[in-house]
């Protein structure tokens, strides 16, 4: 198999199983928030979240390092090292599990009624169980992407996602509460855990065990990798999660948690699928261009943002147009609230991923401890805005907390992308996309006037959209010459050339088109 084509495999297994995952995880969280409500969808994000927080301390470092040393391994052509690094990372791992499970059990006897006082004994140990399962289920993961087995993961993906949802269907028939809803999460856990365990297992059984203790340099760097990296993810991950569903329950009720929890996990879901599977190459890819000279990854960053910009702008147009008609077809009217809330998540979240690039481009250039500064900074700030704004002004601001951290985190990264590299962005096409997208989303709003149903509001105003964004684009000159040359062939082999006016709008706007990659 050449290069080309072992990539082409594990792009293709790696969208089955990311696309795949999240869709069916979002369908059985929409039937959850439209089977409890607001008010106790409100309740069970919480809970959810205290066990993601678990999985996450529990795995610090540990399955980056499981990825990333791995894969050196196997590089190095020095598997025989592999099952003994597998064996010393487990082992932090139980350490890890072992003091999480120990602080959260003393902190909800000692804290439990002032922070989640609807969660009772039972309910608790059933997070602690999933917590305890779905940590070594995301090992197993690592694995497979350190052996760059990502069929292994769209299996695992296949026959998992759907039992959960066959399980949140049942639990819906049967009118369930909130507890049996937490019986699912952690039986789910198990079934994940199995699963993986079975793929993780196939991959290491034909390893050598002929070493039994690493080499003392590969010891020193993995546990420097765990020291530096595991700081990072914690604060990142609250960072990044919504952790502002704790500080709703607190200050405004569970009602306003629901509201948000709906629009911050569907916006970034919607998100994560922007740059798609391209979002994972982003790290290989800008490594590669910085060992090909400092102009060549300047360019890359400078392409990479046009294009994250590119993808992301319709997204927020559409969000910013139909955000309303969104919520009440996914979730009923009882969450229209929600709707204002999910355009500016939305926005942010496209914030983000537009600074996806620069984050790759400085842990490339080994600034991970630049990123680690930052990283605590914007988590201060978060925690911060997220005490002040909604104690005083509830689900309002919540949002404006994110929001505001949202443009100074991602414009941050941008800004200090943009001096490591020496170059600016290409600010002429990037005014011109958000023309684009801005023109579109105006033409498209006024779909509202024919007074549909939503579904069919969000057909109509999404095609409009979607299709006058891509002319304006083109005719604007958003689009590189090496774009245009792709879309030319892109569109002569599956459409054979037809129509001949759209070959030749291409042909013009390619012909106008500055020079990029």
């Amino acid at each position: 198999m050449t290069s080309r084509e072992h990539t082409l495999r594990n792009t293709i297994f790696s969208s089955i199983g990311m696309y795949t995952e999240y869709f069916l995880g979002m369908v059985a969280a929409i039937m959850i928030a439209r089977h409890l409500g607001p008010e106790y969808y409100g309740i069970y994000a919480l809970f959810i979240w205290f066990a993601a927080v678990g999985v996450v301390i529990t795995n610090s470092g540990i399955t980056t390092g499981v990825i990333k040393f791995v894969a050196e391994l196997r590089g190095a052509n020095q598997q025989d090292l592999i099952v003994p690094l597998l064996a010393d990372f487990r082992r932090v791992q139980r350490w890890h599990l072992l003091v999480v499970l120990g602080i959260g059990t003393i902190l909800f006897l000692v804290a439990g009624r002032r922070f989640a006082p609807d969660l009772d004994y039972v309910e608790f140990g059933l997070l602690i169980v999933a917590v305890g399962m779905r940590a070594p289920y995301m090992f197993n993961i690592s694995i497979a992407k350190g052996f760059e087995a990502f069929d292994a993961t769209a299996k695992i993906a296949l026959m998992s996602a759907p039992l959960n949802l066959v399980m949140v269907g049942i639990a819906m028939l049967l009118h369930a509460p909130i507890f049996w809803f937490l019986v699912v999460y952690a039986l789910s856990s198990a079934i994940f855990l199995l699963t993986s365990q079975v793929q993780a297992r196939r991959l290491v059984a034909p390893l050598s065990t002929a070493h039994s203790r690493l080499p003392d340099d590969l010891s020193r760097r993995m546990h420097r990798h765990l020291r530096i990296v595991s700081v990072t993810i914690i604060v990142g991950f609250l960072i990044a999660s919504d952790v502002e569903i704790l500080f709703l329950n607190l200050y405004a009720g569970p009602t306003s948690a629901g509201y948000f929890k709906v629009a911050y996990q569907l916006a970034t879901g919607i998100m994560l699928l922007v740059p798609g599977v391209f979002g994972a190459v982003l790290l290989p890819m800008m490594a590669k261009a910085l060992s090909q000279g400092h102009a060549v990854a300047g360019q890359r960053f400078v392409d990479v943002t046009t294009y994250l910009v590119l993808m992301a702008a319709p997204v927020v147009a559409f969000g910013a147009c139909f955000s309303g008609p969104v919520i009440a077809f996914l979730y009923g009217s009882v969450y229209a609230p929600a709707a204002p809330v999910l355009a500016l998540c939305l926005f942010c979240s496209a914030l983000g991923t537009v600074a996806q690039g620069a984050t790759s481009l400085l842990v490339s250039a080994d600034r991970q401890h630049t990123i680690l500064t930052m990283t605590i900074i914007f988590g201060v700030l978060k925690f911060t805005l997220d005490i002040a704004l909604i104690s005083h002004f509830a689900l309002q601001g919540a949002v404006a907390a994110i929001v505001i951290e949202a443009l100074i985190g991602s414009s941050s990264y941008v800004t200090i992308g943009m001096r490591v590299t020496g170059m600016g962005l290409a600010w002429g096409r990037l005014l011109r996309i958000l023309l684009a997208a801005t023109l579109a989303a105006a033409t498209a709003s006024l779909v509202y006037g024919l007074h549909l149903i939503p579904v069919l509001t969000l057909l109509i105003g999404g095609v409009v959209l979607t299709g006058l964004y891509l002319l304006l684009t083109l005719l604007l000159g958003c689009w590189s010459r090496a774009d245009i040359s792709q879309l030319q062939g892109l569109h002569q082999r599956f459409a054979a050339g037809q129509p001949l006016l759209l070959g030749r709008l291409l042909s013009w706007v390619g012909a106008r088109a500055g020079k990029g990659a």
